[in-house]
């Protein structure tokens, strides 16, 4: 495989869910836009981070890449195969190569079984590993998330919400992914547990040669760890530049309250910064607004602005933005 080329490719993807009426007919009333449209490439051992308000469709986004959920419509591209044209074993086994880290440690784990059943099912599942080899790599695999390899035998209620988030790191690494979709992996976690998660994502990249997709709305932490960071709104990417390029230099009036929003440390910075203060609710991902999503709360908003969606185009290098006013 080219090195130079992505190693994937998100083309016009949309994930629209049905609103069903009815008890017996289920009639279908209107659908829920909950990705509309996006595009991007990610480049093999990057973080691409992804960030926006809660319910803009980021998770969404996730899921329906590794295919969780089927697209509406739209590609995407794994190492060169298009996973929505792809069905049962042949999707099983691409999809091996992507995995997932989900955002609640409590939840994704299930109760009835030990850590170590846990980790070695994807092996099991798809006979990559077997008896005494597959607990070898469970043990493996909890040393290298940083956990003791006696953990094996217990149940994931004994341990704390960090232990269990790098239990969830451990079972995606099972099956040597490329692609690890990080669906807000730290969110659910304490402050002082958070850094010390990323820390290890970051090793284990380096290490491994991991590519993320970092879903997050925690602006800071995102800016820390993403080498390129994509900006979400009600389903659509309003912005896409590299992580410093992004911070410093936001284009679309949606990024640029988001960024006003993160805390400054020093004072003398924090007084010269402009808070800028978005006036209304988001609107409803089943009646979004003509032309742009995000008119209806802009403050530079225009005649043009409700007539015609913007184009998520070039404006710098390698920075993108969807904005009729840039």
């Amino acid at each position: 495989m080219n090195p130079d080329q992505p190693i994937l490719q998100v083309k016009n993807l949309a994930k629209y869910f049905p609103i069903r009426k009815g008890i017996i007919l289920q009639r279908t009333s209107g659908y829920v836009h909950a990705v509309d449209d996006i595009s991007f490439d990610m480049r093999r051992g990057e973080t691409l981070g992804l960030v926006g308000e809660s319910g803009c469709g980021k998770s969404t986004a996730g899921r329906t890449i590794i295919q969780l959920y089927r697209p509406t419509s739209g590609n995407v591209i794994f190492e060169g195969t298009d996973l929505t044209g792809v069905s049962g074993s042949a999707l099983r086994q691409t999809r091996r190569k992507i995995q997932m880290i989900f955002q609640d440690p409590y939840a994704s784990l299930d109760p009835r079984m030990t850590v170590g059943q846990i980790i070695a099912e994807p092996m099991l599942i798809h006979h990559t590993h077997q008896g005494e080899q597959a607990k070898r790599r469970v043990q493996e695999l909890l040393d290298m998330v940083g956990l003791a390899t006696n953990y094996a035998n217990r149940y994931p209620h004994e341990f704390s919400g960090g232990q269990r988030q790098r239990i969830g790191i451990a079972r995606a690494l099972a099956l040597d992914p490329s692609l690890i979709i990080c669906d807000e992996p730290i969110s659910a976690l304490d402050v002082s547990i958070q850094a010390q998660v990323v820390n290890l994502l970051e090793d284990l990249q380096r290490r491994m040669n991991l590519t993320y997709l970092f879903i997050a709305h925690d602006l800071s932490m995102v800016r820390h760890i993403s080498n390129r960071v994509a900006v979400m709104y009600l389903g659509h990417i309003v912005e896409l530049a590299a992580r410093d390029e992004l911070y410093e230099n936001p284009l679309h009036p949606y990024t640029q309250a988001l960024l006003s929003a993160v805390p400054i440390p020093d004072p003398k910075v924090r007084g010269k910064r402009q808070r800028i203060i978005l006036e209304g609710d988001v609107p409803s991902p089943i009646h979004p607004p003509s032309g742009c999503p995000f008119r209806t709360r802009c403050r530079l908003a225009k005649d043009i602005c409700a007539q015609v969606r913007p184009e998520n185009r070039e404006i710098r290098p390698e920075h993108y933005a969807a904005c009729h006013l840039v």
